[in-house]
């Protein structure tokens, strides 16, 4: 159980709410977003997976609680802006409760929190946020829990979020982990494994917590040989991409969906550093022949879609594979249309179907923490544990050990991680060139023309707060002998 349900685990023994008094005021957009966080800390959903739905059903309704485009704004900056900064909330709450946060029942902690964002991280005047909130708690849990919620969100708003965070965060001089994870709503473990990818300095760190808790921009790809950037910018508001030649940025409030070249899989939605590895995977020099490449860890399908469109473009086939197979349906799915050969299947990357040195380029895009993408999936911090690494160190260490294998001398294989952990980075390529031999890295930075602030080499780490990307990591490895 993650931690964020144990913290919100029901305890036995409580009593029903009272009967309220009058009929409680339904507001359908804090219902739907109370509805989303529900799901997260219930079944440890992610919202990104929930809300979309949620939306699309509450546009399609007929009468009073149909949504138009400001309350799907609203209940999505309700669910993400309380998600990303929980910690924070969970600190203010804390100081304004006379028991510890584990003793107050699930549903009540959401509908503070979700109280605590309108008070504290939203323009929502404050009479506003609280009594919206009360009428929250009303339908939800009725009305003697409300009281409570009603009393902690009176607490709240008596300061601002400035004046909270310094009452309730240490001193960075005294603890400045602990400091930074409660002033930036991080785990402190989280905290330290970036500073330490980072390499230290109290600016960057505080710069790319931040910029963990904004919204990240929507980014499309245009697949080579299905649609092009112009197709896509005639199609929708849009900004060129930064990095990409296949990118673009769709304005804030713009629907992928209702691009035809979306909806048809000749474009899609792809964060701009997910382009970039396989652009430079598949722009690598190498001598010999270029016709066999594969994506061993393909789903959902993204790189795996651009991957097929730029090897349609030189003749190439990619095999996609796979080893969950409703996963693997997801990737048939993104690549149906592609314009040159492909195949696709559900296969263990660890424990291949296909011989050694066979493939031209190989790309291993390996499970991992996630924590290169949390502010995609902000609830995904209080998910991860440090052990969880360890649980990833051998899976990762065998998809790269056999992508080596299954390369050809002179072959490259790029690997791949949307975390930029050292434990999930480096470490495990040093510790796999050591093992495997045979191989070498190469420098990735040329093959990302223009994006700077690349590092050392050879090997390349995007950051949100740097490149506007996610926190992609990139080694490319030629096979030798």
């Amino acid at each position: 159980m993650s931690e964020q349900a144990r913290r919100r685990a029901p305890r036995p023994g409580t009593g029903k709410a009272p009967r309220p008094h009058r009929r409680p005021k339904k507001d359908p957009v804090r219902i739907l977003a109370f509805e989303v966080l529900r799901a997260v800390d219930e079944r440890d959903a992610y919202a990104n997976l929930v809300l979309p739905p949620m939306l699309k059903k509450a546009r399609e309704q007929e009468g009073p609680e149909k949504f138009d485009g400001r309350d799907a704004a609203l209940a999505t900056e309700l669910v993400y802006g309380t998600l990303r900064r929980q910690g924070t909330y969970d600190a203010i709450i804390s100081a304004c409760v006379d028991r510890p946060l584990r003793e107050v029942d699930p549903p009540v902690l959401d509908v503070l929190s979700l109280g605590a964002h309108q008070l504290l991280g939203t323009r929502i005047p404050s009479h506003a946020a609280v009594s919206a909130t009360v009428e929250l708690a009303r339908v939800v849990l009725g009305d003697g829990r409300a009281k409570f919620v009603n009393a902690v969100l009176r607490k709240i708003a008596q300061d601002d979020f400035e004046t909270w965070v310094e009452r309730v965060a240490p001193p960075y001089d005294e603890d400045a982990e602990e400091h930074l994870a409660v002033v930036h709503s991080h785990p402190r473990w989280v905290v330290s494994a970036l500073w330490d990818a980072l390499g230290g300095g109290r600016a960057g760190i505080e710069t790319l917590l931040e910029a963990d808790n904004e919204r990240p921009e929507v980014t499309l790809v245009a697949r080579p040989g299905r649609t092009t950037t112009e197709e896509l910018a005639a199609a929708a508001e849009t900004e060129p991409g930064r990095w990409s030649p296949y990118a673009l940025r769709l304005s804030e409030g713009g629907e992928p969906g209702a691009i035809e070249a979306v909806r048809d899989g000749r474009a899609g939605v792809q964060d701009e550093g997910s382009q970039l590895v396989a652009i430079a995977l598949a722009n690598a020099p190498l001598d010999g022949p270029d016709t066999r490449w594969l994506d061993g860890c393909a789903g959902p399908g993204g790189k795996a879609a651009l991957l097929a469109a730029l090897a349609a473009e030189r003749g190439a086939a990619l095999l996609a594979s796979e080893k969950q197979p409703h996963r693997a349906r997801l990737v048939e799915r993104a690549l149906a249309g592609n314009p040159g050969p492909y195949q696709v299947i559900a296969a263990d990357g660890t424990r291949p179907p296909w011989g050694e040195g066979v493939f031209d380029r190989v790309l291993m895009d390996v499970p991992c923490s996630g924590l290169g993408a949390l502010r995609r999936r902000p609830e995904a911090r209080w998910r991860r544990r440090p052990s969880d690494l360890d649980g990833f160190a051998p899976l990762q260490r065998g998809l790269l050990t056999e992508a080596l294998r299954a390369v050809r001398v002179g072959g490259v294989v790029g690997y791949a991680t949307c975390s930029p952990h050292l434990a999930e980075t480096r470490v495990v390529v040093d510790d796999v060139l050591k093992k495997v031999g045979g191989a070498e890295l190469i420098d990735a930075r040329p093959l990302l023309p223009g994006v700077p602030e690349l590092g050392d080499g050879p090997d390349v780490q995007l950051w949100p707060h740097v490149h506007g990307t996610d926190a992609m990591y990139l080694a490319l490895i030629r096979r030798t002998a």
